[in-house]
Order: C-alpha cells, then sequence, then structure tokens
C-alpha cells in the first residue's frame, strides 16, 4: 500500500465531517448500530474515508450483532495495521488504515470462520464504493 502523506491537524478538519474526524484522527468511536453502513448489504469495496485505500469487501461483511459494520477478513492485510490498546480495563488490538493512520476500530477473535476474527470498523472511517454491474 502506498503512504500518504499525513496532513496538518487543521487540514483534516477541513477534509472530514466532526464525527469523521472525532473517529479517525482522535480515535472515537460512534454509537453502536447508528452508523451508514451497519445495514449496508450491497456488494461493492469498504474504502477509507480519509485517503481512500480499498480496507474491505462485501463478501466479508457479516453480521455481528456488535452494533459497527464487521468484517471477517480486510481486502488486503497490508492495508490494515494492528496495534495495542489499553485505554479500557480490557485489552483491545486497535486497527487503522496503513496509507493514512486513520483509526478504523478494532479486531477481535470471536468472529466467524473462517479466520476467527471480527474486524469491528465505525461507519465513519468508511466510504463505501458499490460494485458497476
Amino acid at each position: 500500500m502506498t503512504k500518504q502523506p499525513i496532513l496538518s491537524d487543521g487540514d483534516w478538519r477541513v477534509r472530514l465531517s466532526p464525527e469523521q474526524y472525532a473517529v479517525c484522527r482522535q480515535k472515537a468511536t460512534e454509537k453502536p448500530f447508528t452508523g451508514a453502513y451497519y445495514h449496508e448489504h450491497r456488494p461493492g469495496t469498504y474504502r477509507c474515508v480519509c485517503c481512500g485505500q480499498p480496507l474491505f469487501r462485501s463478501e466479508a461483511k457479516y453480521d455481528s450483532g456488535s452494533g459497527w459494520p464487521s468484517f471477517w477478513q480486510p481486502a488486503d492485510t497490508a492495508a490494515i495495521a494492528e496495534a495495542p490498546d489499553l485505554t479500557l480495563v480490557r485489552p483491545r488490538v486497535e486497527i487503522t488504515c496503513t496509507a493514512c493512520e486513520a483509526h478504523l476500530g478494532h479486531v477481535f477473535t470471536d468472529g466467524p470462520p473462517p479466520t476467527g476474527l471480527r474486524y469491528c470498523v465505525n461507519s465513519a472511517a468508511l466510504q463505501f464504493e458499490e460494485d458497476k454491474a
């Protein structure tokens, strides 16, 4: 994946909506069951809202019941970086875009086969591109 230049805080604030900025640049979390892509079922690609890098495909999306779009694998493992997140009592694994370092959400080990992973992603961090027929 191509590393994107990291913009200044002011540039990100201009480029992103307040919710996108809070999620992607300040590691906030949108409220469960409220995101634009939680109920999205069309075939397509979920891209990083900050830089456009492809992150997930609709074929790997499933209903985890968590309240956020969930995927069992990324479109390309090189598109997602993982890092420990110790901000809560229970440790988690944060996921970010490798191209622009946008916070996407977290990955958990309670997902379905074949990976057993649940990439739990904020809709605010995504931009959906429907497949062309």
